[in-house]
């Protein structure tokens, strides 16, 4: 199990994959994110897209499901997150591309009310098959400490 003790800034790591498939950016367009150029071929068409691309948010939800799945593999004592202090949608994402995730931890801080919790700020980058940059955040994760008694 990974602890905030484990943690060291500057840590890289690649993990990932995930294909994206038309009728999945159809899908979550039509409940979450409506808009013709990610619902109709012909409306795609005629914006800078040049044909259907996934939502934004659909490329977060994709990218989500690749964290968890490396979270849960690598064992983390992970307790969520405060949120996202920067997020960049880079390139389109359309269907048939293949994403990928690199991560770099960028700071961390022991929680000054709560011991038992750490923070760190990790900077995400997803990538396509092209190994074009399609999407950037900056978020932050509170995690366990091993030993809440000793501080650093």
């Amino acid at each position: 199990m990974q602890f905030y003790e484990d943690i060291e800034v500057g840590h890289k790591q690649a993990f990932g994959h995930y294909d994206v498939t038309r009728e999945e950016v159809i899908a979550f367009a039509s409940k979450y994110d409506p808009q013709p150029f990610h619902l109709d071929d012909e409306a795609a068409a005629q914006t800078h897209f040049g044909r259907i691309s996934a939502s934004g948010w659909h490329t977060c939800a994709m990218t989500m499901s690749m964290l968890v799945e490396n979270l849960t593999a690598n064992r983390q004592a992970g307790l969520g997150s405060p949120g996202v202090d920067q997020l960049r949608w880079q390139k389109p994402v359309y269907p048939g591309d293949t994403l990928r995730c690199e991560s770099e931890i960028i700071e961390k801080r022991r929680s000054a009310s709560r011991p038992e919790m750490g923070i760190f700020k990790s900077r995400l980058t997803v990538f396509n098959q092209h190994d074009e940059p399609v999407m950037e955040m900056v978020s932050n994760g509170l995690i366990r400490t091993r030993n809440p008694e000793i501080s650093e």
